[in-house]
């Protein structure tokens, strides 16, 4: 059975759905954020791992890839004139996530805000 956290986000039901059906009976899901640009469609976070749909996974497959928590070295956000935060937001609307032993990985949200609830669901789990 799928779970959902409280205050639980997700942009379009169809990629909730592939995140669901991925998911392990103990995950919880918090959030599921469509993405823009290339290369990711969407990002999923759960209380143990980042799920993303990369369309360029591999050179050209696409593949549903999954970071566990416990991988991530780095998380950052682009610096837009000198600020990361405005009110409480991101001003930028990319996330990087570094994983050990591989390159960083981009995700381009649809906006600040978004990506500042990314940061700070996955920033709850790696600092545990």
């Amino acid at each position: 059975m799928v779970k959902y956290a409280p205050d639980m986000v997700a942009d379009k039901k169809d990629q909730l759905e592939q995140i669901e059906g991925i998911c392990l009976p103990d995950e919880l899901i918090h959030a599921v954020f469509d993405l823009k640009g290339q290369g990711t469609g969407f990002i999923g976070l759960t209380n143990k791992r980042i799920i993303f749909y990369d369309k360029e996974f591999a050179k050209k497959a696409k593949a549903i890839v999954s970071i566990p928590y416990n991988r991530v070295a780095t998380v950052g956000s682009e610096d837009k004139g000198g600020l990361i935060f405005r009110k409480g937001f991101m001003v930028s609307d990319k996330l990087y996530v570094g994983v050990s032993g591989q390159a960083v990985k981009e995700f381009e949200f649809r906006g600040g805000d978004k990506a500042h609830q990314a940061h700070d669901i996955i920033m709850t789990y790696v600092l545990n």
